[in-house]
């Protein structure tokens, strides 16, 4: 699904991170605190809060601004990338960054798509049906921005409330996408995705071919920014990411510490898995190929080359070797819809969507087994034409839903199945499964009923189609439609990524794309 709109690093993971990392203690203008002050809890503070912020003095002010060319000739000279020109800097109050965010949240193509992302993530039960994702986004930003770069002014904005030392580990992070900026305009390297619904096949796939980039790429920004913050807290002690172990392992373990966030803390799984996306396995992508290839490659090589999908980043090496993941393409199914229902939404259910779904629904254990077997994936949503009132619009019973997935082996395609056929409960008040009928449909279908019609859930060799919401007559069209695009003279096929084309939005891409673009989060600084 898609969304953008400033340099936003929400992410609760660095806590856990400088928990096993050997950083070592802070002294100078050089390397970050380590330990900073403690903060007021969000749930005490007081209603005026800007009324009760320690303003940084003159003199505070004075030397932060100093420090911002010490940090970033540091950021530089660690990622090496060049510094074409001086960055600009500014010092904001809490009233400009509250004013900054919903001002954003207005103008941005990302924030404006969130209604219709909000409602297909509760078809496919990734948000609960009276989760309010707007103004909670909202509420999380105001209360956790730390700083930001701003890729439009091209300016590294500091907040008054915060003392410099604790502002200066943020600066290292900022000051790198600064640099980043300067090497590849972050405007537009990080806006590949369609935004326009798709009104016909040609459409369709050319939304798929473009559907992950800004995952992958934000990951990648994101992931730089980490090495940099981390090094520059590690080099007082004269080391770097580069010299640790592998940190993959680590990083699984890693969740950040939500003490001081009540917003944060009661945030659904989706909504923290697509926050750390970006800084956890963009980390671990940028320190696999700063350790393999160098510097040189794991931040100007991955600019210039990004990676195009979720699996890429997951997967580093498969990046380097420019192996691709498998991109299955949508058969034209307009002419079966388009009577009773108008596009709604398509996109990649990529290997991201897929952990998410499956550990929501299988917990840690059944997404660490079905995961690495995922082959492939994307979704269709329509609007039914007979939903007029905003109200009807607004409902997840007005949108109907295909997803047809392939996997690496038919085993695979049946545990995903049944485990999806089993949450079907998590979505729906009322879910019956109807006797099973050969004549009607496949050996491998289950049909159920639901208070917003059927669900069809059908297994074909590697492949699992689902239908929701479609009357089943049309349903079973489409499914043969579908499953027939996985067919080939008796061999299962897909279409593979070019390579020469951008690539694609995934399903929780919306969600991690817009949270990384406001800046850098309290919550990431806390140890």
């Amino acid at each position: 699904m898609g969304m953008k709109a400033k340099r936003a690093a929400c992410t609760m993971m660095v806590a856990g991170l400088l928990a096993f990392l050997p950083l070592p203690a802070q002294t100078s203008a050089q390397a970050p605190t380590q330990n900073p002050p403690a903060q007021r809890k969000p749930d005490q503070q007081k209603p005026d809060q800007q009324k009760t912020d320690q303003k940084i003095t003159s003199a505070q002010a004075k030397e932060l601004f100093a420090s911002v060319d010490q940090i970033l000739s540091f950021a530089s000279k660690d990622s090496d990338l060049s510094i074409h020109h001086p960055v600009k800097r500014r010092l904001t109050t809490r009233n400009e960054v509250e004013h900054y965010i919903l001002s954003k949240m207005k103008d941005d193509k990302d924030a404006q798509r969130l209604e219709s992302s909000e409602i297909v993530l509760k078809k496919f039960g990734l948000l609960d049906r009276d989760f309010h994702l707007r103004p909670f986004i909202v509420s999380l930003l105001t209360e956790q921005i730390a700083g930001y770069y701003d890729s439009k002014s091209k300016t590294v904005n500091m907040l008054d409330w915060i003392a410099p030392d604790d502002q200066k580990p943020v600066l290292a992070h900022e000051l790198t996408h600064a640099l980043q900026d300067q090497h590849v305009d972050l405007e537009k390297w990080s806006d590949q995705s369609k935004q326009s619904i798709a009104k016909n096949v040609d459409e369709d796939n050319e939304h798929l071919r473009v559907d992950e980039a800004d995952t992958a790429r934000e990951a990648v920004a994101e992931g730089q920014a980490m090495v940099v913050f981390l090094d520059w807290g590690l080099a007082p002690k004269g080391q770097s990411l580069a010299q640790l172990p592998d940190i993959a392992a680590q990083l699984d373990d890693v969740g950040g510490d939500d003490a001081d966030s009540p917003v944060l803390k009661r945030a659904p799984l989706l909504l923290k898995e697509s926050l750390l996306f970006p800084y956890r396995e963009g980390l671990n992508f940028e320190q696999v190929v700063l350790k393999d290839e160098g510097p040189r490659q794991a931040f100007a090589g991955a600019l210039d080359r990004p990676p195009a999908t979720s699996y890429e980043i997951m997967h580093p090496r498969a990046w380097e070797r420019q192996v691709h993941p498998t991109l299955l393409t949508m058969p034209d199914i307009h002419p079966l819809i388009e009577g009773e229902y108008a596009p709604y939404d398509i996109g990649v259910m990529g290997e991201l969507d897929v952990r998410i779904l499956t550990q929501l629904f299988a917990g840690k254990a059944g997404a660490k087994d079905l995961t690495p077997e995922w082959d492939g994936g994307v979704y269709y949503a329509a609007q039914s034409r007979a939903a007029k009132t905003p109200e009807e619009r607004g409902s997840t019973k007005s949108v109907a839903l295909l997803y047809l997935s392939q996997w690496k082996s038919e085993e695979a395609a049946a545990n995903f199945a049944a485990v999806y056929a089993e949450n079907l409960k998590r979505k729906y008040t009322d879910v019956h499964i109807q006797p099973t009928d050969e004549s009607e449909g496949s050996s491998g279908e289950s049909v159920f009923t639901t208070e917003e019609g059927p669900v069809v859930i059908a297994t074909v060799g590697r492949g699992v189609f689902i239908s929701e919401s479609f009357p089943l007559p049309m349903a079973r069209k489409l499914e043969l439609v579908m499953t027939g695009t996985l067919k080939h003279s008796g061999e299962r096929q897909a279409r593979f990524v070019d390579p020469a084309l951008p690539n694609a939005l995934e399903l929780s891409e919306n969600l991690s794309h817009l949270m990384c673009r406001y800046g850098l989060i309290r919550a990431a600084l806390h140890q």
